[in-house]
């Protein structure tokens, strides 16, 4: 199948267990497993409309190991947004996230045009908490690129991250309405700026 040049490549990085899939499942499909499988890489497909036309949000969960670095290359120079999630109960895996977004920088240059957002994973976990919010934040800072805490077993701002990321990009208007429907006001704006919505 030959990729639409109106597909908008979304791509999920981070350490193996902090949550990438459950996120995105959530996000695509509404459900939440507790069991733990480990990806290789999977791609998800939402339709949205996108400057008064139909795009395709593509969204590509990575495998958690660096067992792959040229699918990862590949992956990064495909992508138009990333998100680089995390567990707050393991700084280790914030740590982890430090080369992939040296790479995404190396690969894509100047990243102040690019959506990006750093996630906190499993904010619902305070006991087991490593990483506090200011931690995050400040590495968004270091980053320059947005924050968000989010909780895929409670659904805990997961559509949330993905709007913000849709507003986050410049050259296009997007965004994530609620199951295709919007409120006549929703449209009557939709109208006004070309916004996008999820159908």
């Amino acid at each position: 199948m030959p990729e639409q040049s109106n597909d908008y490549r979304v791509v999920v990085f981070g350490a193996g267990g902090v949550g990438k899939s459950s996120l995105v499942l959530r996000f695509v499909k509404g459900t939440f497993r507790d069991t733990y499988i480990p990806t290789v890489e999977d791609t998800y497909r939402q339709v949205i409309s996108c400057d008064k036309s139909v795009c395709t949000l593509q969204i590509t969960d990575t495998t958690g190991s660096h067992q792959f670095p040229a699918m990862q290359r590949l992956s990064i120079s495909k992508g138009h947004a990333f998100v680089l999630v995390f567990s707050v109960t393991s700084r280790q895996s914030l740590e982890e996230l430090r080369p992939i977004h040296q790479q995404i920088v190396q690969i894509k240059g100047s990243v102040e045009t690019i959506p990006i957002m750093l996630v906190g994973n499993k904010c619902d976990e305070a006991q087991q908490r490593e990483v506090a919010t200011p931690e995050g934040e400040a590495v968004a800072r270091e980053w320059k690129c947005a924050f968000m805490e989010t909780s895929a077993k409670m659904n805990y701002n997961v559509k949330e991250l993905f709007q913000e990321l849709l507003n986050l990009e410049k050259r296009r208007s997007m965004s994530l309405g609620i199951d295709g429907k919007r409120s006549g006001k929703q449209k009557r704006a939709d109208k006004i700026k070309g916004k996008c919505s999820l159908m």
